[in-house]
């Protein structure tokens, strides 16, 4: 664990224009989920029989679990590569990640028809090992915990400055207990989102004929794998540009763009798998039929291509302009892939179709508002983003 001299507390105040904009939508997004579990899940959704998964599984679990895979991502390079350059990143990535897998794992428990059997989970009777769902439920669950003990470090150096004796006591000697014992805990988060991330996939084999051949494939588990890392670099780019320009830090330019050339190497190797993939079926005429799947399938392989191409230039690795731009439309080409492996190019049958209903929608906008909340939140408490030494900063809000 380092020393906490290399990450800093943002001494910014906390209620500001964008906290009341984000509290308004995340009261609104929890009001109609207690209106879920007041009047039942058919109230607030246009789910079916025929689509019983929604948006909430579809953007919350399976595409937000991979944009919150930037804690994953990023400690492949620190401690499986022992790369610490980009040691400074861990944190704010840790912390989205944390996040983000934690409101998934809400987000299912919103989706449960009879969410209380979720507690069934702690029952090993209950337990079905031989279902891929029993297995990205137990990986989430326990890589949220995994994630919250990676991230301590960061709370316990704000409690040990706490002027209760006790309570910075207490704070000390956790502290050196995660010194002992972090790294199993680092090596069991590296584990997890390989293991579930790649199941997100397998649970889309099952779907077999109603899943459009564009995205059924035998090896979505690997594509699954490879698209959650290279979104995982990408949002963490995203994240850290935003987060120096909103609070008017210095861009980490140079780690920045040794994230890019990652990035980009994966996601064009990525977008070269799914080619032969697509060649090798017999899929690759149809995928350039321009018909609705097709022209699906061109718009999040353009955006992952055009985003990768942006990197292949020294020029705009250093420009954090550049950079953004590469990383979102990466992180909106992946995303739309998953997206359309578990909505668009899902398709049960002639006589069903689905769309959000609104209070769906909100409930989605609610939780996603308040991770961004609890965000801005940390990291004005907390030592989360990387300590500002000789780098001067640039101009930004005090958003």
């Amino acid at each position: 664990m380092s020393s906490h001299k290399e990450y800093e507390i943002l001494n910014r105040k906390i209620l500001t224009p964008s906290f009341v904009i984000l509290s308004v939508l995340t009261a609104i997004g929890f009001y109609f989920i207690g209106v879920r579990f007041f009047e039942g899940i058919g109230a607030v959704t246009n789910l079916s029989d025929a689509y019983p998964w929604g948006i909430w599984i579809a953007y919350d679990v399976a595409t937000g679990t991979a944009i919150a895979c930037g804690g994953y991502a990023v400690a492949i390079l620190v401690y499986i590569l022992n790369n610490n350059h980009y040691h400074p990143l861990m944190r704010s990535a840790m912390l989205t990640s944390l996040f983000g897998y934690g409101l998934a794992g809400f987000s299912v428990v919103i989706d449960l028809g009879r969410f209380w059997n979720m507690f069934n989970l702690l029952k090993p009777q209950f337990w079905q090992l031989n279902s891929i769902m029993f297995e990205v439920a137990m990986c989430v669950m326990t890589y949220t915990f995994v994630l919250f003990l990676e991230f301590s470090p960061a709370i316990f150096e704000k409690l040990q400055e706490s002027e209760n004796y006790g309570m910075a006591r207490l704070s000390a000697k956790f502290s050196q207990f995660l010194d002992k014992y972090l790294i199993y805990f680092i090596i069991l988060g590296i584990t997890l989102p390989t293991m579930h991330q790649s199941s997100l996939g397998s649970m889309m084999i099952i779907a077999a004929f109603k899943l459009h051949p564009n995205w059924h494939t035998p090896i979505l588990p690997l594509l699954f794998l490879i698209n959650c890392i290279f979104i995982g670099y990408s949002i963490v780019i995203f994240e850290s540009i935003t987060s120096s320009f909103k609070f008017g830090r210095p861009y980490e330019t140079n780690q920045l763009a040794g994230l890019g050339r990652i990035a980009r190497f994966l996601a064009l190797g990525w977008i070269a798998i799914r080619f032969t993939d697509l060649f090798v079926r017999n899929q690759l005429m149809e995928a350039f039929s321009f018909d609705f799947y097709s022209v699906m399938f061109l718009i999040e392989s353009a955006l992952i291509i055009l985003g990768s191409v942006i990197l292949m230039s020294v020029h705009n690795l250093n420009s954090p302009r550049k950079l953004f731009i590469s990383a979102s439309l990466i992180v909106l080409g992946g995303g739309l892939y998953r997206f359309n492996t578990y909505i668009i190019g899902f398709d049960p049958g002639v006589g069903f179709s689905y769309f959000p209903a609104f209070g769906e929608f909100m409930i989605t906008v609610g939780i996603v508002s308040f991770e961004i909340l609890l965000y801005s939140i940390f990291v004005k408490i907390f030592p989360v983003l990387p300590a500002v030494h000789k780098s001067k900063a640039i101009g930004g809000s005090n958003v």
